[in-house]
């Protein structure tokens, strides 16, 4: 049997080998299609984007043509260098420059010289092209905004870079990927599939037709078209709201996860980073590192969420027994917690219960509810773990899921951390009681806090938060569509509600902010800014914030403001979300007066004190940027007036550069 086996392996072997090479060399003629490099040229046909709307089917963003100079570095010769550089307005040590990146790459296959060229840019080179051996131009789309708002969710399109090529294969130098927001998350599907061309060439590498009558050739196909959960009329008027403030709002359909508004304030005109001017703008952008107008504040920022984390320990209080909706705490305008320590209370004071303590925002109740919650246990840091799990089935302290490419997992202390800092020490709820109301620790995003505003609309369910509604020719991850339940009975949130729904009455912390015809439930908050200028740790102005949903029956909007340095909720975040809610759910404004302020308020004056003078020069895009959403502010103050609007002038709101 020995005898028979090797040789036996050595024939088949041998007979797999050999019918391996004639399907190479007789059947399969792929691999001497790479052989003929030489002979054939690779032609790429570039599909267009897919396009993008929003929830009410108004088109956001459309596609352009543009066009790429592609070189050959072999074939340059015998050009007119300065005549070149004219035409493009480029000097030669730019020019050379790019040949040379060119020939780094490769010397006989083409790469991008110069991108995005526009329509009357292409027409001067296309007409002496003939005088400029190994170049020739790309057609390609780019994206063409068709709304100036919305730059963190859309994102920007730019060219790949060698990781990336390394890294997929599908990409070739020059080509064009999506980065940030939406185009990023949902790459694959706007960008289509792009179509190949094999061109056979002669001895003088003169074109001569289809490489085997197009066998290898494939046709491009055109990205699919996606429809976004964004309102674009409420995302457009979030910012506008926003102007010369910083912060972020977020709004979520309670009912299905669907986020209504994604703001983030400062922002930008996503036409800035389309065509020859992108990277110019974009380096501007990126070097504000103060205001960071890339910056998503409503995924990135993670901000101690203030009073609205009150009504979360008054859920998990409830839930483990420590108190009811009757349990009364006297509040002595405020809270003693260790000796000297001594934490203030706006209410009204005297024996206070859950209800009262909602709408006037009790820092007595709450402190003295989480302590019972902590301290119920002999075991101090199993109570803080119990309340962090409790915390957690909200989605709090983690990444959500959401189909975004960026977010920040916010913070949910537990013992772990108190163990440690207070290694050797006795601690307890009273040590760490800042947690109570919002401070401490505790740490949330402008997102988190409105999914957690939208939990307790729905009274103790979620869905994952995301921006996709629909895909033409697809579907969405199924993950949108399943329901999170917390860990805290259905029957805890009613009494928690009521008590929201009363700080918009006579003597709630948002009296005064609501709207006729509409049953709001919400809650300010105030949160402690500091911040390291110079090495030294300054306090600044205040955050303001407010959240709420509304209405409070059947919610249709649960919303977060976050205005930073804006002192306390009631001033600038709760009129915002007023105003919010109105516009969402009835699609006109009848607090004029609400609107008329926050259009013509300005946070500018603690921004500025951020800012180095010498950096206060360097702002251009962002000024301009101002000057823009100024003219909205204006227009929509004539429309208040009854005034015709005056005629737009021009601003950076360009298609290409």
């Amino acid at each position: 049997m020995r005898k028979v086996l090797l040789p036996s392996l050595v024939i088949i072997t041998a007979a797999l080998l050999l019918i391996r090479i004639f399907y190479l060399q007789i059947i399969d003629d792929s691999f001497k299609l790479k052989s003929e490099n030489n002979a054939i040229k690779i032609k790429y046909d570039y599909p267009e984007r897919g396009y993008v709307y929003d929830r009410n089917g108004k088109l956001l963003i459309a596609n352009q043509p543009s066009y790429d100079i592609m070189v050959v570095p072999r074939e340059v010769k015998n050009i007119d260098t300065l005549e070149f550089c004219r035409l493009l307005d480029i000097d030669k040590a730019f020019f050379i420059k790019r040949l040379e990146k060119a020939r780094v790459y490769s010397p006989m296959l083409p790469s991008v010289f110069l991108p995005q060229l526009n329509k009357l840019e292409y027409a001067a080179f296309q007409e002496k092209i003939r005088k400029f051996n190994g170049f020739y131009i790309q057609k390609r789309s780019i994206r063409d905004y068709q709304v100036s708002y919305g730059a963190n969710v859309f994102g920007f399109i730019t060219q790949v870079n060698e990781a990336i090529i390394k890294s997929n294969p599908y990409y070739k130098p020059g080509d064009l990927i999506g980065k940030q927001g939406i185009e990023q998350s949902y790459e694959e599907v706007l960008r289509g599939q792009k179509g190949v061309k094999h061109i056979l060439r002669d001895k003088f590498n003169r074109e001569i037709g289809s490489y085997k009558e197009g066998k290898y050739d494939t046709i491009a196909k055109q990205g699919s078209d996606i429809t976004l959960t964004i309102d674009g009329d409420l995302q457009e008027y979030g910012e506008l709201l926003m102007t010369n403030k910083w912060g972020g709002i977020v709004a979520i359909e309670p009912k299905t996860g669907e986020i209504l508004a994604l703001v983030t304030s400062p922002n930008y005109d996503p036409a800035l980073l389309v065509g020859r001017q992108r990277s110019k703008n974009y380096n501007t952008l990126y070097r504000d590192s103060i205001a960071k107008p890339l910056y998503d504040r409503g995924l990135l920022a993670q901000y101690t969420p203030g009073s609205p984390f009150k009504i979360l320990t008054g859920l998990v209080a409830l839930q483990e027994g420590v108190i009811s909706d009757s349990t009364r705490f006297v509040c002595s305008h405020g809270f003693s917690y260790a000796r000297g320590r001594f934490m203030r209370c706006h209410c009204s004071g005297g024996p206070v219960q859950l209800h009262r303590a909602i709408y006037e925002s009790c820092n007595t109740f709450f402190s003295s509810s989480y302590i019972r919650l902590i301290n119920k246990y002999n075991d101090h840091g199993y109570g803080v773990d119990l309340w962090a799990k409790h915390l957690r089935s909200f989605g709090l302290g983690d990444f959500m899921g959401y189909d975004l490419p960026i977010g920040v997992r916010g913070n949910i202390p537990t013992s772990k951390i108190y163990n440690r800092t207070y290694a050797g020490w006795k601690w307890d709820g009273k040590t760490i009681v800042s947690n109570a109301i919002g401070q401490g620790e505790v740490l949330m995003s402008p997102l988190q806090l409105a999914n957690f505003m939208a939990t307790i609309a729905n009274r103790g369910y979620y869905y994952t938060p995301h921006i996709i509604k629909k895909i033409k020719g697809g579907s969405i991850d199924p993950k949108f569509r399943e329901k999170h339940q917390t860990t805290i009975d259905r029957k805890y949130f009613d009494p928690i509600i009521e008590g929201m729904h009363a700080v918009y009455g006579p003597g709630g912390t948002a009296s005064g902010l609501g709207v006729e015809g509409i049953e709001i439930c919400g809650k300010t908050g105030t949160a402690e800014n500091f911040m390291v200028i110079n090495g030294k740790r300054t306090k600044l102005q205040d955050h303001s914030i407010f959240v709420a949903f509304a209405p409070k029956d059947n919610p249709k909007i649960a919303i977060a403001v976050f205005v930073e340095n804006g002192y306390w909720g009631k001033r600038w975040a709760g009129p915002i979300a007023t105003l919010m809610i109105e516009k969402y759910l009835k699609g006109k404004i009848t607090r004029a007066d609400f609107e008329k302020r926050m259009l013509q308020g300005s946070l500018q004056d603690q921004y500025q004190k951020l800012y180095p003078k010498k950096h206060q020069d360097s702002i251009g895009i962002l000024n301009a940027r101002v000057k823009d959403s100024l003219f909205k502010v204006k227009k929509r103050q004539d429309s208040i007036a009854g005034k015709k609007p005056e005629v737009k002038p021009d601003t950076l709101r360009k298609t290409v550069p």
